[in-house]
């Protein structure tokens, strides 16, 4: 398969950036040295820190309330500032796909999502919830979990992500099929003075952040932070236009990105306040959906946000309380340019709020209790798809609907040994014929040995079909997508068996066994009759599989993170093998310092099976390799790191989605990001 070219733009010709040189002179002179040690220390601190201590840590997105990782009825997965740093990841959705049993593809619009095998083509990430701090950001129109430049937050605020794989409908309702992923933000003591950060790389990459937080001594905290990313992206060679009147099947300056995004989170008491707003615009070099090839302008515009009011308080010595209210809004423009020359429009937007409260009780002796009740109300929901040249308006959807879901669960405590998780979550839903549904989760926690715990776990989701996947249509006069409005929503079971070993203070395995069946399944298809693409459920899925992690520390601060996952997911119907499912998936992070401790070197490498596309041909497998160098120590208050992306500059592709005239895209070859963070 043709490789992408690498031939760069030139830099955007904006002031800013035509010196770079001044840029980061600026970005020294700012840095100061006391709060500078902080941040230096705090690294450090995170370094030298004990693996019994890394691994031991509690997590909250598993039952909503602080545990154990061991004691979570799930095989929780916790990524960290100090990894994120360190092995340069740019975006969610990279962060995530160094986990086990996740693997990443990428369209040249979104990033999406794979886990355990299913990984289908077409939808936005709808069977992940995604959460921001606790904040569902899942929109209704598309139920997408954003993943690349289009997420709210810079990766520079988040403290930790917490990834909690399996069905989570017990306790969160619909969206949490896959996974729950719950990004926790750093706070205004996390910096206690100003940032700023300035990357330049490969495409005409280029962003810059500025950052400021703070901690009173009354305990109130205020972080303020904004971003602006920018990328001219490489002309891309596509051989399926490979023709005089397709430009040779080269598109040209297509594969830009813009991004700018704002963060404000504060807390005074018992009070929390964040907003979050991001904005996003892309070009398209694919000539998805039977657009015009190397057109410049089809485009696509995507803008999040939301406020959020938190509280939390003690009802009782063994009771606490907490509560949140929000408002959100999505929009998106896309600007399609038909193959015919027609002009096509889409025009969508959600407004939306609500609300939760729950209560944490331990009063009763063995057991931790939650309940809760959360209400959403989709107060607006709009979508539009016209087209010029004649005007025609093909889709005008004004809608509303409201969500309820009540759950309560019990961590009852059998024996010293032995834990009983037991819960479930009753959902009433207005978008589809006032649908209703009830999810239970089991897990039962044997120590085996102080070292040792085995998990027995079993639990149901459920997704309801979105407002897009029920109701879009273009059937303008260059029709490629309809409507159904009689899609059921799509269901799983997963049993799992998880074994966590600790061999010393410094070493700790995981080994997972799952089994999920898929019923309902919902995917993008062409409907054979006249050819038009429509959402359907296809029938049923299993997917088998095991995965096996391993964490080990050295004296030296010489870390490991290595997994291997193997995963058979099929369609039941035919037998086959599920499109874009890799029967094997092996990763590793090591990392380590050199040269005087003052550097800490990051590698990465990953390797992705074979997999088929959904037009039955074959991509075959990968390894790819990442090497970044980081220093906080060279000079107080200033933090430097480079980054080289797929090292041995290795040729691959993903399958892609019905949508696409291509059944596979070709993805980047090597680029670099060098990166200056000033604390002042």
């Amino acid at each position: 398969m043709a490789a992408v070219t690498v031939a760069l733009k030139p830099l955007w010709p904006g002031t800013v950036w035509r010196k770079p040189a001044a840029c980061v002179v600026v970005l020294l002179a700012l840095c100061g040295s006391a709060v500078a040690e902080n941040g230096a220390r705090r690294l450090d601190e995170l370094t030298a820190m004990p693996l019994e201590n890394l691994l031991n840590i509690e997590v909250q997105s598993a039952s909503k309330f602080t545990q154990n990782i061991s004691e979570a009825p799930s095989s929780v997965s916790v990524i960290t500032s100090h990894e994120i740093k360190t092995f340069g990841w740019r975006t969610l959705g990279e962060i995530l796909g160094s986990l086990p049993g996740i693997h990443l593809t990428n369209d040249r619009a979104y990033t999406y999502l794979g886990a355990r095998g299913f990984l289908r083509g077409g939808d936005y990430n709808p069977r992940f919830l995604l959460m921001i701090d606790g904040q569902r950001v899942n929109d209704p129109l598309y139920d997408q979990a954003m993943m690349g430049q289009e997420f709210m937050l810079d990766v520079d605020l988040i403290d930790r992500v917490e990834y909690v794989p399996g069905p989570g409908s017990s306790i969160y309702g619909s969206n949490a099929f896959f996974g729950v992923i719950n990004v926790i933000t750093k706070r205004g003591r996390d910096f206690n003075g100003g940032q700023a950060s300035l990357e330049m790389g490969s495409a005409g990459m280029r962003k810059g952040r500025a950052s400021l937080g703070q901690q009173w001594d009354n305990g109130a905290e205020l972080l303020l932070s904004a971003t602006s990313f920018r990328k001219d992206g490489r002309d891309l060679y596509f051989p399926e236009f490979n023709s005089p009147g397709n430009n040779n099947g080269i598109a040209r300056g297509l594969d830009w990105e813009r991004a700018q995004n704002v963060f404000v989170k504060g807390s005074a008491g018992p009070f929390t306040l964040m907003m979050a707003y991001n904005e996003r615009k892309k070009g398209t070099p694919t000539a998805s959906y039977d657009q015009a090839f190397n057109d410049p302008h089809s485009q696509t515009f995507d803008t999040s946000s939301f406020v959020n009011l938190g509280y939390r308080t003690a009802l009782a010595s063994k009771t606490d309380l907490t509560a949140q209210i929000y408002y959100s809004h999505y929009g998106y423009r896309g600007d399609y340019i038909g193959s015919d020359l027609s002009l096509d429009y889409d025009r969508s937007s959600a407004n939306w709020w609500g609300g939760e409260a729950k209560v944490v009780n331990t009063d009763i002796g063995g057991h931790k209790l939650v309940g809760g009740i959360e209400y959403q109300n989709n107060a607006s929901i709009r979508h539009r798809n016209f087209s010029l040249n004649p005007l025609i308006e093909s889709f005008n959807l004004r809608a509303s609907n409201t969500r309820i879901g009540i759950y309560a669960q019990d961590e009852w405590t059998l024996r010293p040994d032995l834990l009983l998780s037991m819960g479930g979550r009753y959902d009433h839903n207005t978008a589809l014929a006032d649908m209703n549904n009830i999810n239970p989760r089991l897990g039962l926690i044997y120590k085996l040995t102080p070292a040792t715990t085995a998990k027995l776990l079993y639990g149901k989701a459920y997704r309801v079909p979105n407002t897009y996947e029920l109701n879009y249509q273009d059937l303008a006069t260059e029709a490629t997508q309809k409507a159904n409005p009689n899609l059921k929503p799509e269901r799983i079971q997963t049993s799992e068996l998880v074994l966590e070993h600790q061999w010393s203070a410094s070493n700790r395995i995981r080994l997972s066994a799952y089994y999920n069946r898929v019923r309902a399944m919902m995917a993008l298809t062409t409907d054979p009759v006249d050819g038009l693409l429509v959402y359907q459920n296809i029938g049923r899925a299993t997917a088998r599989g095991v995965e096996a992690e391993l964490q080990q520390a050295w004296s030296d601060g010489t870390r490991l993170r290595t997994s291997v996952s193997w995963q058979r997911a099929k369609d039941d119907m035919t037998g086959e093998i599920l499109a874009n499912a890799p029967r094997l998936l092996a990763k590793m992070n090591l990392s380590t310092p050199f040269y005087r401790n003052l550097w800490r070197a990051g590698l990465e490498v990953q390797h992705v099976a074979s997999r088929t596309t959904l037009q039955n041909s074959r991509v075959g497998s990968y390894t790819l390799a990442n090497l970044t160098l980081s220093s906080s120590k060279l000079i107080k208050g200033v933090e430097v790191s480079a980054s080289l992306y797929n090292l041995l500059n290795r040729r691959y592709a993903d399958p892609v989605g019905p949508e696409f005239l291509q059944s596979a895209l070709p993805q980047d070859g090597r680029s670099f990001r060098v990166k200056l963070t000033c604390n002042f």
